[in-house]
């Protein structure tokens, strides 16, 4: 099994799953990166996950689907115009070999939903290195409450968000917090990967309980006052 992140747009990432001459695409916002991939690694498209109804997830799926109209395409009731398998939490559907387990994860979206992949989380936008996703619905409940369901899964759950936000959500983490130790090595650490043009994902759910402050929050209260200070950040 191998996992491969596609650049798109300025700082998306398009999860491609591999397992031999099989691979699952996790929202591709633009065509021409998967398509490309695939072509060079002579990789048949088993599905297409979607997490969220955002065009930077979704775009692309129509011209994929014109080059590989057999492909089966996983996603939320918010993306019934493209996904022939909805799906929603408590589901399970097997891929590559692979149990996928669906977790709903609102508040970024209303219908936003993550897939675990044994230990491999992918979480669209519901939760970032360092950071979550804005919540455009106004349901910061939601939001707080994906938050916890994402801390109560194991340390060692490797997680693969949409977004490389990682180096300006430490940023507003150090800014926050200027004496975390925890958080001024990891902001380190990233500068050093993005300054040689590498990701910084993935990460782990251990890891995100050291350096994500959203994380850290006790109370609904103290969460949507910081992510209203990020949003301002």
């Amino acid at each position: 099994m191998f996992i491969h992140p596609i650049k798109a747009f300025t700082d998306n990432y398009i999860w491609c799953i591999q397992e031999e001459t099989e691979a699952v695409v996790v929202d591709p916002g633009t065509a021409k990166g998967v398509l490309d991939y695939l072509e060079e690694k002579q990789l048949r498209l088993a599905a297409i996950l979607l997490t969220h109804n955002h065009e930077d997830h979704t775009d692309g799926v129509l011209e994929i689907m014109a080059r590989h109209p057999e492909s089966p395409i996983y996603g939320p009731k918010e993306t019934v115009a493209l996904a022939n398998r909805v799906v929603e939490e408590g589901d399970t559907f097997n891929l590559l070999g692979q149990t996928f387990q669906v977790s709903e994860t609102g508040g970024h979206t209303n219908g936003h939903i993550s897939y675990l992949m044994g230990n491999n989380l992918f979480c669209g936008d519901a939760l970032f290195s360092a950071g979550c996703g804005r919540v455009f619905t106004g349901d910061y409940e939601a939001q707080y409450e994906t938050l916890q369901k994402f801390k109560r899964l194991d340390d060692d759950i490797n997680i693969y968000p949409g977004h490389e936000y990682t180096e300006i959500n430490l940023r507003f983490a150090y800014d926050m917090q200027p004496d975390n130790k925890k958080v001024s090595k990891a902001l380190k650490e990233v500068r050093e990967l993005r300054a040689k043009g590498e990701p910084t994902l993935p990460t782990t759910i251990g890891r995100e309980k050291e350096i994500n402050l959203f994380l850290q929050v006790e109370t609904l209260e103290d969460f949507i006052e910081l992510r209203n200070a990020r949003d301002e950040f």
